[in-house]
């Protein structure tokens, strides 16, 4: 391929890449110019297990994500945008049994974290995108992992993957 073929490649594919309908951006957004701001509301903790801090650990993180991949002004309350929910569980049960050595007992090898989050989005200038879904993610991890030394960076993971499920739920409508 010589180098005038490629440019035009290049060419039609990001004129093919500029065009479409609606109002995008790169993170996949489409946000019509008359949505100004978001209000999230402090996602509360109502799982029976779990850190303690996990209601502000995912508040932050939701919060963040949207101001880094929106031009959404992040304001307390009644944004043309509005998200609020709680953390509905938080789990840890075992995946894969291993059977223990001469009279030990079996065990779990690997195990499982799940929080599931209850999220509510408005969008005051058109309903039809408004919600009330439930989110979960998991992390399997291996027993001879410390929980206690790796549970928060678990717990991280997971909210990450939830808050990009929301995101893409809310403002990029995927």
């Amino acid at each position: 391929m010589n180098l005038r073929t490629f440019s035009l490649i290049l060419l039609l594919l990001s004129l093919g890449l500029s065009s479409g309908c609606g109002v995008y951006n790169f993170t996949g957004g489409n946000l019509y110019p008359d949505i100004k701001t978001i209000s999230i509301a402090t996602f509360y903790n109502n799982a029976p297990l779990g850190p303690s801090n996990m209601s502000a650990i995912f508040t932050e993180t939701i919060k963040d994500y949207f101001q880094q991949n929106t031009s959404l002004e992040l304001v307390d309350n009644n944004g043309h945008l509005q998200l609020d929910g709680y953390i509905a569980n938080y789990t840890i049960t075992p995946v894969a049994a291993t059977a223990g050595n001469q009279g030990q007992a079996d065990f779990s090898a690997l195990s499982r974290i799940t929080i599931t989050v209850s999220a509510s989005y408005t969008n005051i200038n058109d309903p039809t995108f408004d919600f009330d879904k439930t989110f979960s993610f998991f992390k399997d991890y291996d027993n001879s992992t410390n929980l206690a030394a790796n549970e928060e960076a678990f717990v991280e993971e997971i909210f990450d993957q939830i808050v990009l499920d929301i995101f893409n739920a809310s403002v990029a409508n995927w």
